[in-house]
């Protein structure tokens, strides 16, 4: 489904098959996934475990390679790109938020949150964390460790960190899956908020339908092939 055709596509999916290698033998993870998501919507992906969500995700963002099929994103295929372009084509257009927060422990909120600015180069780097910081409400932590913060704030920081190089795409797994419920409601309240005011593409793996259905998309996965493409609630 793509209710604006003329639009810029964000990612297209072009019978996308992952197949990784375990002790059994062969896994089709991913079995022919064609998929468009035009830029600036938000897509809720959702389905039992196992189905694929989490691997569809990786493969968007040239972390595991699709054994077969092809995949664009931001206009730019990953045919035939190595690890080192993939890692500055994700560096500069994409941003990941996990449900473990992946913070490095031994540098403060600020130092987490422009780490992807100074792997790009950019001058700018502290002054653009500092912003972001800003924009979740963590001006008082600037110089905080991780282990010094809760699991709110750490999730936090990884928003700002996500947000900071300003990227064409947001991919989101289980970002509240480690929080306490109000707590992941408050992260969740400011994710939708960031997205909005930035326009960002965003995809949302969840296993929370209410969380899918505030998105303008959503994606239903089974056994590596998608099973329902409906309207969401925004």
């Amino acid at each position: 489904m793509d209710s604006n055709p003329t639009a810029t596509h964000a990612i297209d999916l072009n019978d996308l098959r992952l197949t990784l290698i375990s002790d059994a033998g062969p896994v089709e993870i991913l079995r022919g996934i064609d998929l468009s998501i035009v830029a600036g919507q938000t897509v809720g992906v959702v389905g039992p475990s196992g189905s694929g969500k989490t691997s569809m995700l990786m493969v968007m963002a040239g972390l595991e390679p699709a054994t077969s099929g092809g995949v664009s994103v931001a206009g730019q295929s990953f045919d035939g790109l190595d690890e080192d372009t993939l890692a500055r084509f994700r560096r500069d257009n994409v941003g990941i938020v996990f449900q473990s927060f992946h913070l490095v422990p031994t540098m403060t909120a600020l130092e987490n949150v422009a780490l992807p600015m100074e792997f790009a180069g950019r001058d700018n780097a502290f002054a653009r964390a500092e912003e972001e910081l800003k924009a979740v409400g963590l001006e008082q932590r600037l110089g905080h460790y991780p282990g010094q913060l809760s699991g709110g704030e750490q999730q936090r920081v990884a928003l700002a960190r996500a947000f900071v190089t300003e990227p064409a795409l947001l991919l989101a797994d289980e970002p509240t899956g480690s929080l306490d419920h109000d707590t992941g409601d408050a992260v969740m309240e400011l994710l939708f908020d960031l997205q909005k005011r930035r326009g960002t593409t965003m995809i949302l793996v969840t296993h929370a339908p209410e969380l899918a259905k505030r998105c303008g998309r959503i994606l239903k996965l089974a056994d590596g092939k998608i099973v329902a493409d409906e309207v969401g609630g925004s």
